[in-house]
């Protein structure tokens, strides 16, 4: 869902965009970081909020880090 979100922001589309692995964080709804395959050898992380269900809003892209690779440790930032 945060896919067209990405891809604005970085004004670029992405043919692949699958998620490899993500970490959790509670605060007034949860924060996800996550590991993105963008690419062959490109990878992005990704942070989304998303907020408490009563609020029914759909997760956002708060930020992102670009230029990582599978093997960069996914972490809060």
């Amino acid at each position: 869902q945060v896919k067209p979100q990405f891809e604005s922001r970085e004004n670029q589309n992405c043919a692949m965009f699958t998620a490899i692995v993500y970490k959790t964080q509670v605060v007034a709804g949860i924060n996800y970081f996550i590991k993105v395959q963008v690419s062959d050898n490109r990878y992005v992380h990704l942070k989304v909020f998303q907020s408490l269900p009563h609020e029914n809003q759909g997760p956002s892209l708060v930020s992102f880090q670009t230029g990582k690779t599978r093997d960069d440790p996914l972490t809060y930032f």
